[in-house]
């Protein structure tokens, strides 16, 4: 597997990467084997040498119990009901742009996705809590443990996240769909987040 992209502009990421694990109160060498890294890879997100592509963020954001958007250090929202679309504002990671399509400190992180054809369609993912997606565009490839499902816009599907998935863009336009997740509270959850096996991340 490729390194993943960097970010353009993420100046706060590595800090709050720091300041989040502490508060969940995990050493390096657990939180980096929680997320299925090493912790001189961890260690290099939380000194800014490496930037974290959009899985990274999403298993850390799970461990630490917390949301992406608090990982990039943005400002909390008011919990209000409705996010507008003009509040809405897109990040790339890792080949993925994502936008926030929910109020932060919730139970469950909301996000629009793009996938590109292509784009880190060869990580697994194994995780606690639930997942569900639904294609706003394009054609998707969901690999859930041996079985792959192909769908289409309108299509959706809503899984077990400790199922072994995969998620890919079948056509050279990509995918576009929502995306909602459980977020976990407990800093003792595991999660297993890399490349097939006998790849090096």
């Amino acid at each position: 597997m490729t390194s993943p992209e960097a970010f353009t502009e993420l100046p706060s990421v590595a800090p709050q990467l720091r300041a989040l694990r502490r508060r969940a109160s995990l050493t390096l060498e657990a939180a980096a084997g929680a997320a299925g890294l090493s912790p001189a890879h961890l260690s290099r997100l939380e000194t800014g040498q490496r930037q974290p592509s959009l899985p990274m963020l999403l298993a850390l954001a799970r461990i630490y119990g917390t949301t992406v958007s608090e990982l990039l250090g943005e400002t909390a929202a008011d919990r209000d009901a409705v996010v507008r679309a003009a509040d809405m504002e897109a990040t790339e990671a890792g080949g993925w742009t994502y936008v926030q399509a929910g109020a932060s400190g919730r139970g469950m992180q909301a996000l629009r996705v793009q996938v590109p054809q292509g784009s880190q369609g060869d990580i697994v993912r194994v995780h606690p809590g639930e997942e569900w997606l639904y294609v706003l565009k394009g054609r998707l490839r969901l690999r859930l443990g041996d079985a792959t499902h192909r769908l289409g816009p309108g299509d959706s599907a809503h899984f077990d996240s400790l199922t072994p998935h995969r998620i890919a863009a079948q056509d050279p336009d990509g995918v576009e769909l929502l995306f909602v997740h459980t977020l976990l509270q407990s800093p003792t959850a595991t999660l297993c987040l890399g490349p097939t096996p006998g790849e090096t991340p």
